[in-house]
């Protein structure tokens, strides 16, 4: 079993507004990263939340995944990743995600868990995620901190191409650009 873990915690300061909500067709970013593993297979899907929480629940459609409040988002991706992992013990790896790459399709979360080694995605001649990670890294990525997230595990790590990775909606700028790209 592969579960997926969506990191949502984020404030959003360079948006302005939480882009767990941001539109992108007729869903909002968050939606579509669930929709998005939940068609990869990945189950459960936890999905933790941080900064707007209340906001983002009571306006997305979560029912199908775990909702986990992240108490010390503050602290950086490290902490939400810690919870991710903490709430899905008996999976066989973990599909680490974020909420804003709308280019990320179930096709390609699935390559990803079919390479059943720690596998990232690469995109701009660097390695990110999502990212799959065997249980085997599972007290490495518990013993993460700060804001870096798992990018030191996935330095070496095989990585499969993800076309428009790259694009992540941090400012207006890249949301617009994500609605003419994606609808």
């Amino acid at each position: 079993m592969t579960a997926a873990i969506i990191l949502a915690a984020g404030a959003s300061t360079r948006l302005g507004e939480p882009k767990q909500l941001a539109m992108l067709g007729q869903e909002p970013l968050l939606e579509r990263s669930v929709r998005a593993a939940r068609n990869a297979g990945c189950d459960p899907v936890v999905v933790v939340l941080g900064a707007a929480a209340s906001q983002i629940r009571e306006r997305c459609n979560l029912e199908n995944a775990i909702v986990l409040l992240n108490q010390q988002w503050q602290e950086g991706m490290a902490s939400s990743i810690r919870a991710g992992v903490n709430a899905a013990p008996g999976a066989d790896g973990i599909l680490l995600m974020t909420c804003d790459q709308p280019a990320v399709t179930a096709a390609h979360l699935r390559t990803l868990i079919a390479a059943d080694r720690v596998c990232a995605s690469a995109y701009s001649g660097r390695r990110g995620v999502p990212a799959y990670f065997p249980a085997a890294l599972f007290p490495d990525l518990l013993r993460l901190t700060g804001d870096t997230g798992a990018r030191g595990l996935l330095q070496d790590a095989p990585a499969i191409e993800l076309a428009g990775g790259d694009l992540d909606v941090d400012t207006g700028e890249q949301l617009s650009h994500a609605r003419e790209l994606f609808g």
